[in-house]
């Protein structure tokens, strides 16, 4: 069955938020920070969508959260975490991380290098309930093979992390010329994130940094125009 054509509702790259220090630039899809516009406060369970780069020996102090479940997807470089679970380490390019911060977990985040930069996706969703023990989960996407590979969801099954909220997460890389069919169940909603590359969502073109919602649809179907990669949410 030919996937019926969907209604794409594009949120450009350049037309982002954005906060700059000294060592942060981060590029804000939905409201953050200082950043506020009642007409991108997110979408459906996704609240958060930053892309972070931090300049070397930059970071995060130590700082709080509660009832949100907090995905980080390094695009290059390392990014070095703490948090008061006990848990410490580097997630490197190509690794998704899990934070369940739940009833309130305390964390820092730093570039792991003094030399390179790091560039990272922040992604921030609404737990499905309340109260939940803080936790931590990694994985790594190097060994992700040709089509959509899914990264997070609330079974946690065939090496995806468990999500505590309503979405899935899935990451394909595609070669120029290359196609395929992001799937939608009937009653669900998705997000495409354009990493890096570009391609035609539906005949749409997207660039690098570009993201695009749709509903109502059985898939999106994609064409790279270049070497691309993509972040794909199916939401509820």
């Amino acid at each position: 069955m030919t996937p019926v054509p969907s209604a794409l509702s594009i949120r450009k790259a350049a037309d982002r938020g954005r906060t700059r220090t000294g060592w942060l630039d981060s590029a804000h899809t939905f409201s953050f920070g200082g950043y506020r516009d009642p007409a991108h406060m997110g979408f459906r369970a996704l609240r958060v969508l930053n892309e972070d780069r931090v300049a070397p020996g930059g970071g995060f102090g130590p700082h709080s959260h509660a009832e949100m479940e907090i995905l980080t997807y390094v695009v290059e470089g390392a990014l070095a975490h703490r948090d008061s679970t006990g848990t410490e380490g580097v997630i490197r390019a190509g690794d998704v991380q899990r934070m369940t911060a739940g009833s309130g977990i305390v964390h820092s985040e730093r570039n792991a290098s003094d030399t390179d930069p790091v560039r990272f996706l922040q992604i921030w969703l609404l737990p499905a309930r309340e109260g939940l023990a803080p936790g931590y989960a990694q994985r790594g996407t190097g060994e992700a093979g040709a089509g959509l590979v899914r990264l997070a969801d609330r079974a946690g099954r065939d090496g995806a992390l468990c999500v505590h909220a309503d979405a899935a997460l899935s990451l394909a890389r595609l070669d120029a010329g290359e196609r395929l069919a992001l799937p939608l169940d009937a009653g669900r909603h998705g997000w495409l994130q354009l990493v890096r590359g570009a391609l035609r969502a539906d005949g749409t073109g997207l660039e690098a940094g570009d993201g695009a919602a749709v509903s109502d649809a059985e898939a999106l179907l994609v064409e790279a125009r270049e070497p691309s990669l993509l972040l794909w949410f199916e939401l509820g």
